[in-house]
């Protein structure tokens, strides 16, 4: 029994040794923190040149009447031209989520999408799609970076329209869209452990 416990901790240490090895980041996006959107991202390196980031952000209150509540979930493979957390890199993402969005004045038409929509009636539904992006990385000290990122790609979006941000009346149901243009913009600032 004892040369059973003994081989599961050797084993619970080689591991934990392993993980050390890799780096890791803890990282929030400012841009949407700015934008009252809460989020968190954790990066773990894969390989010399590969990480694997995965970013989520939540809204989930009502500010003066204007509804932007919503969450999403961002993964994105990264490859480092250089080494990792410093430099140089292009990702790939996917992206997901759902939102409950009304009542925000606008005139607003972007890429083929009319966001001036928003501004009397309420929308509510999911999204997904695929990106590719383009970043680069600042060292500030040993373990704090800022990193920058632009993605592009492409979301597809269903949802149902409402009269106002409050009222539960249908005005329209299954309704879809497709958006090309930016998935992605992130100032990161990053923890690396």
């Amino acid at each position: 029994m004892r040369l059973r416990h003994l081989a599961t901790a050797l084993f619970v240490l080689a591991c934990l040794t392993q993980a050390t090895a890799q780096k890791v980041a803890l990282k929030t996006n400012l841009a949407s923190d700015a934008l009252l959107s809460p989020n968190i991202g954790v990066e773990i390196g894969m390989a010399p040149k590969w990480t694997l980031d995965i970013s989520g952000q939540i809204n989930a209150w009502t500010v003066n009447s204007h509804r932007w509540r919503h969450w999403l979930l961002q993964p994105e493979a990264r490859y480092w031209l250089c080494d990792t957390f410093q430099g140089h890199f292009f990702g790939a993402h996917a992206i997901g989520g759902q939102f409950n969005v009304g009542n925000i004045n606008n005139h607003i038409h972007f890429l083929g999408t009319d966001f001036s929509q928003l501004s009397h009636n309420r929308h509510q539904g999911w999204m997904a799609g695929a990106g590719i992006a383009y970043g680069y990385s600042w060292i500030l000290s040993r373990h704090w970076n800022f990193e920058a990122e632009l993605g592009l790609g492409w979301i597809y979006t269903r949802y149902d329209v409402y009269p106002c941000s409050e009222c539960g009346t249908k005005i329209a149901s299954g309704k879809a869209h497709n958006y090309v243009g930016p998935t992605k913009v992130a100032l990161n600032l990053v923890y690396i452990f």
